[in-house]
């Protein structure tokens, strides 16, 4: 096995990098002329620095080899990092969070554009990194903490509310994020129900974990509660996919960003209790091919639930995998008496 004090002189050159792409059923042809765009953008722009070496320089610098446990793969494409800050529209002034900022290749994009960045890093060693590369600005901190516990909150409101004294109009923040893959749906989950913090969270994600989230079907096998929860939250999208070469270490499977617009409490779906809500809804799919009136048979008689499968203009048969996420919410609502 390579250790990290020899890692950059015994590995070899890196492959010519893939270019991101949209797949075909995924791209209109405003969309296509976007992600064209882009990569005429990013192509033009002339780096001195060469991503591949400079992050292995610096994980060389630390005696680091990256690790299976954290998910860590370490992006080399500049043009990947420019990318991702154009899907999110990062502007000067604006505030970014980013979630595990490794070697600080696409924080250093982020601050090229003018963002102030609040970075979040669970490995500590990484944490000495991108605080003594950036030492020298005032526009980024990283706090070393596991972002599945911590309260990110508490981080977002003070810096907010300083920011809203001197400029009403930026009231929300963004999140952009080259995220490891073994916690990227648990991400999601904490991110997307802050639409008071956040106005859009953009998220570098498995391929496989993009489409699922962005495109599943009703009646097919990857029809789930996650989709009802990222619908409820937000107004999903993919945008283009990033061939697995593009990573060091490259994994065993290709990526994608997503970006997802936050919706705010208002235009949430009027239900009664979102808690009550998205547990009659997760108890539906426990019994995935089950009728509703079987799986929801602990709310409520299956006779009731037939009834308030009818007054949602329903049929007494229906399935989890055949609701919309409407349809959920007429189903809940008339059962709660809404």
């Amino acid at each position: 096995m390579t250790t990290a004090t020899n890692l950059f002189h015994s590995l070899p050159p890196i492959p010519p990098l893939a270019t991101a792409t949209a797949p075909a059923y995924s791209r209109s042809a405003a969309a296509k002329a976007q992600v064209t765009s882009l990569q005429v953008a990013c192509a033009s722009k002339r780096r001195q620095d060469d991503d591949y070496h400079a992050t292995l320089k610096a994980l060389n610098s630390k005696g680091r080899f990256p690790r299976k446990s954290l998910g860590q793969h370490y992006m080399l494409n500049s043009e990947i990092n420019e990318q991702l800050a154009r899907a999110a529209n990062v502007e000067d002034g604006d505030l970014v969070l980013e979630i595990g900022p490794g070697t600080g290749s696409l924080t250093n994009v982020l601050l090229n554009y003018g963002a102030t960045i609040l970075a979040i890093e669970k490995d500590p060693h990484m944490v000495a990194l991108v605080r003594e590369r950036f030492e020298s600005t005032v526009r980024f901190k990283v706090l070393q903490e596991d972002f599945a516990k911590c309260h990110i909150r508490s981080h977002m409101v003070p810096l907010l509310e300083t920011r809203k004294a001197s400029n009403a109009s930026l009231f929300r923040a963004k999140v952009i994020s080259n995220l490891p893959f073994n916690i990227s749906t648990d991400v999601v989950k904490l991110l997307l129900p802050l639409g008071d913090i956040f106005s859009e969270v953009v998220l570098l994600l498995q391929e496989e974990t993009a489409v699922r989230l962005v495109e599943s079907s009703l009646r097919t096998s990857e029809y789930r509660p996650i989709n009802i929860f990222v619908n409820f939250y937000s107004e999903p999208e993919y945008k283009f996919s990033v061939p697995r070469t593009n990573f060091f270490p490259q994994p065993n499977v290709d990526a994608a960003v997503v970006t997802f617009r936050l919706k705010q409490a208002p235009e949430y779906p009027t239900v009664a209790s979102t808690k009550s809500f998205f547990s009659m809804v997760n108890s539906a799919f426990n019994g995935k091919r089950k009728m509703l009136r079987k799986s929801l048979q602990h709310i409520c008689p299956s006779n009731e639930i037939e009834r308030a499968l009818g007054d949602a203009g329903l049929p007494p048969t229906s399935r989890p995998e055949e609701l919309t996420i409407d349809d959920f919410v007429k189903l809940h609502n008339t059962i709660v008496g809404v």
